[in-house]
C-alpha cells in the first residue's frame, strides 16, 4: 500500500514539473501595431438661449453654454460608438395602432477639444474636435496593446 502511493506521488509529481516546464522554456517578443491613418472627427452642439433656465441673460448665456457643449460630446460620442435605436409597433387588424422609435448614445470621448464657442442669433454653438490620433496615444499609454511578433522555444 505504502508503495502505491509512492509511486503515485513520484508520477503526480512528474506529470506536475513536465506541465509546466513549457511555460518557462519559450521566449515571447511582441511588436506594437500603429494604424496607417488618423481621422480627426468633429462635432458641433447647438443650444436655444431663450429657452434655457434662469433668472438673467448671464445664466441663460451659460446654461447654453453648457448645453451646447454636451449636445457636441454627444454627437462625437455617435460617431465613435454608434446609436443605439430601438422601435415599438403595435397592430390591430392589419391597422397600426402605435408605432415609436427611440434612441440612446452612450459612450465614453478622451481627448476632445474645443475648437470654439460662438452665439449666432439665440443660438450657441460649441465646436469640438477629436483627434484620433491623441486618442490612440492615450489608449497606449493606459492598455499597451500588443501582437505576437515571435515565439522561440528552448
Amino acid at each position: 500500500m505504502k508503495n502505491r502511493q509512492s509511486i503515485f506521488l513520484l508520477v503526480g509529481g512528474l506529470l506536475l514539473s513536465t506541465g509546466c516546464s513549457s511555460v518557462f522554456d519559450k521566449q515571447i517578443e511582441y511588436t506594437y501595431e500603429e494604424p496607417d491613418y488618423y481621422p480627426v472627427l468633429r462635432a458641433v452642439g447647438y443650444a436655444p438661449l431663450s429657452s434655457q433656465p434662469g433668472e438673467s441673460d448671464s445664466q441663460k448665456m451659460l446654461m447654453a453654454i453648457k448645453v451646447s457643449k454636451l449636445e457636441a460630446y454627444r454627437e462625437l460620442a455617435e460617431q465613435v460608438h454608434g446609436q443605439k435605436l430601438s422601435s415599438t409597433m403595435t397592430v390591430k387588424g392589419a391597422i397600426a395602432q402605435t408605432d415609436g422609435l427611440s434612441s440612446k448614445v452612450g459612450g465614453l470621448i478622451k481627448g476632445a477639444k474645443i475648437v470654439k464657442t460662438y452665439s449666432v442669433g439665440d443660438t450657441y454653438a460649441t465646436e469640438l474636435e477629436l483627434d484620433m490620433k491623441k486618442v490612440h496615444e492615450l489608449y497606449i499609454s493606459t492598455i499597451k496593446p500588443r501582437k505576437v511578433k515571435r515565439v522561440i522555444y528552448y
